[in-house]
């Protein structure tokens, strides 16, 4: 199967036929698309962006090859001239972009391209794609980590998440809003994430008894950690302790897992007999629906808990799995463009974000014209010229992941939170930006009264 991000065929197909009206028409000036969402959830007061090094991947790679064009050509909607200019199209416009692990809000530009129309439009669905579902997921893994307060998260979600490429993202994103890592092996190769993994029931299960498994485990792998809840859960911890009797000096499992039961009452009870017993140093590691909410009720509670395994709730965002994300026409030869849309009017031209921060926290964004000169941090960074990433375009993960973190700490605290703020966080829209809205507003209500 081809890898969606090399196929310039992963499109909507009215993507292609627009941009043959565009070629026949003659429409050939740059335009400027912007990405945003709309709204902003109830069970959210932010989103983290993400997914940027994807779209940054998908147009260097920007290609039709000959058996793309092979499959349009059967179609019979596009023309040979059409589909020559497309064998030779390559992405060659400008990108700017918020970082990835910037906390964004309501109608803030997470995306612009500034390209010829035909490239900018062709683009849509694979920058909607990838920063869509990327956004989401870094957003739920940032909410859980958050929920944590320092004890680690591992991505356990890789088996129950929506297909390949949403698993490898996962891991991706839940590393990026501060994850210890993932248990996706393939996750680690290709970003270089640390992979963690304990052991299954089906190990322990295979053994005539859940003593020999742990014993087998524990010689093969010293700083293992040692699922125990296979038969009765105190009865393995207690295996667990007599294992670290007989092996004396050479016991050094990192360890348990608690995957099932009252896992608050289990958790506390474990930690009793591990303390007794003079192995404070082993930890206790939890897995099983666990999600933010459920973090932190057990954290509420009580629970001695170094360390969570979290898998589906995670990895399919099963509280906010999407949001209104759109990719929309703002300008188009050198002029505003906007939709009149009720409950979808888009603000005209290229844009900027200021961000102001006061003693160390935001407090509120300003969105006005790319040139205004407006109090506040700029947001969007030049991450693509002429088709050419730029300095602010590779950026490492490592790096993302820390700026990740700098930025969250930046949001107030009951924003971080988990329930919902109120008022929600400050999104103004500048003098300036509004003033062409209104002027375009009117223009745009004349004419089309007049074509009427």
């Amino acid at each position: 199967m081809a890898d969606p991000l090399r196929s310039a065929l992963f499109n909507d197909l009215y993507e292609l036929t627009m941009a043959q009206a565009y070629a026949a028409e003659g429409m050939e000036a740059p335009a400027v698309f912007e990405l945003f969402f709309r709204e902003m959830p109830a069970q959210r007061n932010y989103f983290v962006a993400a997914g940027l090094d994807d779209v940054l991947t998908c147009l260097e790679q920007l290609r039709f090859v000959e058996d793309d064009l092979e499959y349009l050509r059967r179609d019979h909607q596009f023309s040979r001239a059409f589909l020559d200019r497309l064998r030779g199209l390559r992405f060659t416009g400008d990108v700017y972009a918020m970082p990835e692990g910037t906390p964004a809000f309501p109608n803030e530009p997470l995306v612009q391209v500034v390209a010829p129309m035909i490239e900018a439009q062709i683009v849509e669905t694979l920058v909607l794609n990838q920063v869509h579902f990327q956004t989401v997921a870094a957003t739920k893994a940032a909410r859980v980590v958050h929920a944590a307060a320092g004890r680690a998260v591992v991505d356990f979600g890789s088996r129950r998440a929506h297909g390949t490429d949403a698993a490898l993202k996962v891991a991706r994103t839940s590393y990026l809003a501060g994850a210890a890592g993932t248990s996706l092996v393939l996750a680690g190769k290709l970003y270089g994430i640390p992979v963690f993994g304990t052991l299954a029931h089906s190990y322990v299960q295979a053994h005539d008894d859940e003593w020999a498994a742990f014993e087998v485990f524990a010689r093969q792998y010293p700083n293992s950690t040692l699922l125990v809840d296979t038969y009765e859960t105190l009865q393995g911890v207690r295996k667990v302790i007599e294992l670290s009797r007989r092996l004396g000096d050479r016991f050094r499992v990192h360890a348990v897992r608690l995957d099932s039961g009252d896992i608050g009452a289990l958790a506390k009870q474990a930690r009793q007999m591990l303390d007794a017993a003079g192995l404070s140093q082993v930890q206790i590691f939890v897995s099983s629906e666990m999600d933010e909410y459920r973090i932190a009720e057990l954290l509420a509670g009580g629970a001695p808990i170094d360390g969570f395994g979290v898998g589906t709730r995670m990895a399919v965002a099963d509280d906010v799995p999407h949001i209104d994300m759109a990719y929309k026409l703002v300008a188009y030869a050198g002029a505003g463009r906007m939709k009149l849309s009720s409950h979808k009017v888009s603000y005209p031209g290229r844009k900027q974000v200021f961000r102001v921060v006061e003693q160390g926290r935001v407090v509120r964004d300003v969105i006005g014209q790319h040139d205004e000169h407006l109090a506040g941090e700029p947001l969007l960074q030049p991450v693509m010229r002429d088709g050419v990433r730029q300095p602010a375009g590779r950026v490492s993960l490592e790096d993302a992941r820390e700026h990740a973190s700098r930025e969250m700490a930046r949001l107030p605290d009951a924003m971080r939170g988990l329930d919902r703020v109120d008022p929600p966080y400050r999104v103004e829209i500048s003098a300036g930006l509004r003033s062409d809205a209104d002027n375009l507003r009117r223009a745009l209500e004349r004419s089309q009264l007049g074509s009427a």
